[in-house]
């Protein structure tokens, strides 16, 4: 079911996504060479529960026969896609990190992501956040009252693909706002005039996977993390948006 929000909701989701964004930004800064994803995890946690709310992953199950998920945050690493658990591991230069965080407010909920370098990466690793994250933009100009949510998906996939990297098929953006994960799914591939409508004050969440090499994935032994087949580096980049009569409002940008 795709919710329509009122203002007053609107208004509770929107002050989600702005401990979200602030959060991200927060990591970003602290990310460097030498911190584990733990620490950033009780970084983000602080800050999120300072503001009055919870992180809205951790506990998050995917079923009946699925272990809560432990974290506050998403931490994956290289070719970690997402959905990575935080923990001793220790950041090195050369590597990138996908950092994802979900909160819950008032009843409400936010989702971003954003991929960061640690230290000094590789020119092929910067390309692919770079064109990650202008797909992403590129996906949210699409999300426009009246238009299809595959427009978004036509717009990342073509971009994505004219740059020589694979959209990841398995895994998809989403609504966002009552409930964390709601319906429509927003795919990063598709073609353009199909998928459902999208009408003003819907909010959805747009989120490029996007990976070095082909975009088969699997599943680590932990019931999480979701990594490149091929062991191949993925970046990841995510906004919560408001479909408005104008341009879309990104609700997790500072």
């Amino acid at each position: 079911m795709i919710f329509i929000k009122t203002k007053k909701e609107i208004d509770y989701i929107r002050e989600s996504c702005k401990v979200v964004a602030e959060t991200l930004q927060l990591l970003k800064k602290n990310v460097k060479p030498g911190i584990t994803t733990g620490e950033l995890d009780l970084i983000a946690e602080d800050y999120i529960l300072s503001n009055n709310a919870k992180a809205a992953f951790k506990g998050y199950s995917q079923g009946e026969n699925s272990t809560d998920y432990p974290a506050s945050i998403c931490a994956s690493v290289n070719d970690e896609v997402v959905h990575g658990i935080p923990g001793s591991r220790v950041l090195k230069s050369g590597e990138i990190i996908a950092l994802d965080v979900g909160v819950y407010k008032d009843g409400f909920y936010g989702d971003a992501a954003l991929s960061v370098a640690v230290g000094k990466i590789s020119d092929e690793k910067k390309k692919l956040m770079e064109v990650t994250e202008k797909s992403l933009y590129l996906g949210i100009e699409q999300a426009a009252n009246g238009n299809h949510v595959h427009d978004i998906s036509y717009a990342v996939q073509s971009y994505v693909e004219e740059n020589g990297f694979s959209v990841v098929r398995d895994l998809c953006g989403h609504g966002v706002g009552k409930h964390l994960h709601e319906d429509p799914a927003v795919p990063n591939f598709g073609r353009k005039g199909t998928g459902a409508k999208l009408r003003k004050n819907m909010t959805i969440a747009i989120e490029p996977m996007i990976n070095i090499g082909k975009y088969n994935v699997i599943q680590a032994d932990d019931g999480w993390t979701i990594l490149t087949e091929d062991g191949s580096p993925s970046a990841h980049f995510e906004h919560s948006i408001l479909i408005t009569d104008n341009k879309p409002e990104i609700l997790t940008k500072i």
